[in-house]
């Protein structure tokens, strides 16, 4: 069989072979952070010569940061005692549970007196009433905070309720600060963008995007007719969004190396573990990656947050 093929095709095998299990090595020899796949073309290959090659791959660029540091101070030193010390008002308890009431009130059918599309007579459609209409509205019970959850009566689930509510406040209020440092650090920062960092970042929005569209029932093709645009126009939409994750991703990174912030090692195996449960052919090392990188974030925002 070897007979039978080329020389030059068993010595291209050879060298792919030898490159694919030396390319990391070369990596960390030369201490590359490459972040594409490499194009490698062999520039010399000849039997009982030395292989010639050269490896061509996108790489982290140099980041010159602010200080950080400073940022964050005064960030979150500006937020206010109020902001700090958030307390869940009567009024955020009983327009929350108003919510809950309508959303748990049955629905009517009302004939509508304008035609229905493609039909000569009016149509119908399910409705809950106005807004505030109490009447159509279940009784606030203990029998109906039952039906809810594992609650007592009523004071056990207000009680549970104003909890909920101020973690809720207070995550928005921590994503709020975060994302004003996060800001501030990213307009001060000097880098020169990869492209197929933003491409990578455009393909996630994108893939997100059809994903949203499919579970609810729709073909993304018809979503993109609907809208009269391609994807190569959502592609250019999406951009400054795509340009921003890629730079926060990048800024991110360089902090946790200048900080040597990593994360635990125990959290991190109970997140692969919690992923790996819920979704059944998640792929173990992908949701490693993800898991480590999610908890590394949050631990590099308690950082700035502390400053």
């Amino acid at each position: 069989m070897l007979a039978n093929i080329p020389e030059i095709r068993i010595l291209e095998e050879m060298a792919n072979m030898a490159l694919s299990e030396h390319y990391p090595k070369i990596l960390e020899g030369e201490k590359i952070d490459a972040i594409s796949r490499p194009e490698i073309s062999i520039i010399k290959l000849a039997r009982n010569n030395p292989l010639g090659f050269k490896i061509k791959t996108a790489v982290l660029p140099t980041i010159k940061l602010p200080e950080y540091k400073t940022i964050a101070k005064k960030i979150t030193g500006e937020v206010s005692d109020l902001e700090k010390n958030i307390a869940v008002t009567e009024k955020d308890l009983e327009d929350t549970i108003m919510d809950i009431r309508k959303s748990r009130a049955p629905k009517k059918h009302i004939t509508s007196p304008q035609p229905s599309p493609g039909k000569g007579e009016g149509g119908s459609f399910p409705s809950q009433g106005k807004a505030g209409d109490e009447v159509d509205l279940p009784e606030f019970n203990d029998e109906f905070v039952k039906v809810l959850g594992p609650f007592k009566d009523i004071a056990d689930f207000k009680a549970k309720l104003k909890e909920n509510i101020k973690l809720e406040k207070e995550n928005k209020q921590r994503e709020k600060t975060r994302l004003q440092i996060i800001e501030k650090i990213i307009d001060a920062s000097e880098m020169e963008l990869p492209e197929i960092l933003v491409e990578i970042e455009l393909d996630k929005i994108l893939y997100r995007m059809e994903s949203d569209i499919t579970q609810m029932g729709l073909k993304f093709e018809d979503y993109l007719k609907h809208l009269n645009k391609k994807v190569e126009d959502l592609r250019k939409e999406f951009r400054n969004d795509a340009e921003k994750k890629a730079k926060l991703a990048l800024i991110l990174n360089e902090i946790a190396k200048i900080e040597k912030i990593v994360a635990d090692s125990e959290q991190i195996a109970k997140e692969v573990a919690n992923i790996l449960e819920h979704y059944k052919d998640a792929d173990p090392d992908r949701a490693r990656m993800h898991a480590e990188n999610i908890l590394t974030n949050e631990k590099i925002f308690q950082f700035l947050e502390s400053q």
